[in-house]
């Protein structure tokens, strides 16, 4: 029997950050869960998972593991933080996107996790990875042009019976012309599983090639990404002592202002 439970993470549209959560749930799992995690980048036509996590030119990749020159095992690396990888070729090759499923099922007796990062377009590559995926996981932000691709891909992973098990909302910056979590929740009619801020340390963490939740592991983002990785291991994360103290200072803070005063595989080199 299988054990891996995969999850493909997929959007319609560039740039809501679809990578970045793949890369810091893979390492929140395996560092906060001691899960054994994969992260798979199947983005076919422009892999960035790699250039995330400082794996620029691996010598094997996913292209050649669909193409019959390598094994998948072959092609998985390990990170420094205990996740696995298996990236894409960043010099795109020929290849049949949907064996992916074919390729990587043998992998789920390995692992506890899987996690697919999709391509941004509607095509055979998206939809391999759908067919790969046991849930997925639809990335968006809060505004109607974003909104508009994510119920379009909803629709598609509907007419292909592959099950959702909820919207990401992604670079929330909290104002008032921002579509809200709710509203979005009800236009497609699917849970919203959490919403992220829009945070400089995230990009911080990406200019040193590092997941944010271990670049500053107390920041908001980071502690928001841990506890939805927690949810999809049905677990609950428990932030750390410290963290829940500095957080009841500031609220007593608050209060108190708002007063009227009174006195085995490769190794990533």
């Amino acid at each position: 029997m299988a054990n891996a439970k995969v999850y493909g993470v997929i959007a319609l549209k560039g740039g809501v950050g679809k990578t970045t959560l793949v890369v810091n749930l893979g390492s929140s799992l395996a560092r906060d869960f001691q899960k054994k995690v994969l992260l798979i980048d199947a983005n076919f036509s422009t892999p960035h998972l790699g250039l995330h996590l400082g794996l620029v030119n691996p010598k094997h990749n996913l292209h050649q593991v669909l193409n019959n020159e390598y094994p998948a095992y072959e092609a998985i690396y390990q990170h420094p933080l205990g996740f696995h990888i298996l990236p894409g070729s960043l010099v795109p090759l020929p290849g049949d996107p949907l064996v992916l499923k074919e390729k990587i099922d043998p992998l789920r007796q390995i692992y506890d996790v899987i996690l697919i990062d999709s391509s941004p377009s509607l095509n055979d590559e998206m939809y391999a990875t759908m067919m790969a995926s046991d849930e997925l996981l639809v990335v968006s932000s809060p505004d109607y042009p974003t909104l508009s691709s994510t119920l379009h891909a909803v629709t598609v992973a509907r007419k292909k019976n592959a099950p959702i098990r909820g919207i990401i909302l992604n670079k929330v910056r909290k104002k008032k012309f921002e579509l809200t979590a709710r509203e979005i929740s009800k236009a497609a009619n699917i849970e919203v599983l959490a919403s992220l801020p829009d945070d400089v340390k995230v990009l911080a963490a990406l200019a040193e090639m590092t997941p944010v939740v271990e670049h500053t592991p107390n920041h908001e983002v980071s502690q928001l990404y841990k506890k939805l990785a927690a949810s999809l291991i049905d677990e609950t994360y428990r932030p750390p002592r410290m963290f829940k103290r500095a957080r009841q200072s500031l609220s007593k803070i608050g209060k108190m202002l708002s007063k009227p005063e009174a006195g085995e595989p490769h190794e990533i080199a």
